[in-house]
């Protein structure tokens, strides 16, 4: 099974976000979408979710053409989509939150222990690094076909970053992360890469083969503001 953007353009207005952009994400396996902001490493995942149509293109899931399917139907059929911002609900504690996703939710706090101590805590009053970890455990009870994750680790520690991606890696879906740049826990994983610039991409292959090409996902990020990708 594959989850694909062939030749896929995305508006915003005036304003082409994906300029004709191809790829393909195994699964299970996990792909790597890089970039710098403005790149359009976050519209990419939201044309995969379907919540951005493309103005011209298609998505296909495992070789058929989903491109009008709404993304609550992708949803329905196994697709979870965790966004940079925005991704637990923040009125509800984060044991409700682990309830809408399952009624058992230990293996949520085997992955995140810290998450046990915030249980009655209201999901909005956590640190950004604890929201990451409450909607990624939401994902590992779902038990999707295919996760689409926004900045995987932001406002975690390195070592609980590390321990998310050896998560994400083990799932068995098809999972894309994007990234600005790739993750040190990643530099020896088998992951596909593709890195994205302006809206094109510009290099495609393996993470070990990123170390020897040119390109802007291994610079350090800018700092200041991040706009959406």
């Amino acid at each position: 099974m594959t989850l694909a953007l062939r030749h896929a353009r995305v508006r915003y207005g005036p304003l082409e976000a994906l300029h004709g952009i191809t790829l393909a994400a195994p699964s299970p396996g996990l792909t790597v979408l890089l970039g710098r902001n403005g790149s359009g490493r976050t519209t990419t995942l939201r044309a995969l979710a379907g919540t951005v149509p493309l103005s011209a293109g298609a998505v296909v899931w495992d070789g058929v053409d989903v491109t009008r399917v709404p993304a609550y139907e992708r949803a329905r059929r196994g697709l979870c989509l965790v966004p940079e911002r925005g991704a637990v609900f923040g009125s509800l504690t984060v044991r409700e939150n682990l309830e809408l996703t399952a009624r058992a939710y230990d293996r949520a706090l085997d992955a995140y222990p810290r998450l046990a101590g915030l249980l009655d805590h209201r999901a909005g009053t956590l640190s950004g690094g604890e929201q990451r970890m409450l909607a990624l455990s939401r994902v590992l009870l779902a038990r999707p076909r295919v996760v689409l994750v926004d900045e995987a680790a932001q406002g975690m520690s390195p070592a609980v970053a590390a321990r998310t991606y050896e998560l994400l890696a083990a799932l068995d879906a098809c999972v894309v992360l994007a990234e600005q740049r790739l993750p040190p826990a990643l530099h020896g994983h088998p992951a596909l890469v593709y890195e994205l610039r302006r809206g094109a991409v510009v290099f495609s292959g393996e993470a070990a083969e990123l170390r020897t090409a040119p390109g802007a996902a291994r610079r350090p990020p800018r700092s200041g503001p991040r706009p959406a990708g």
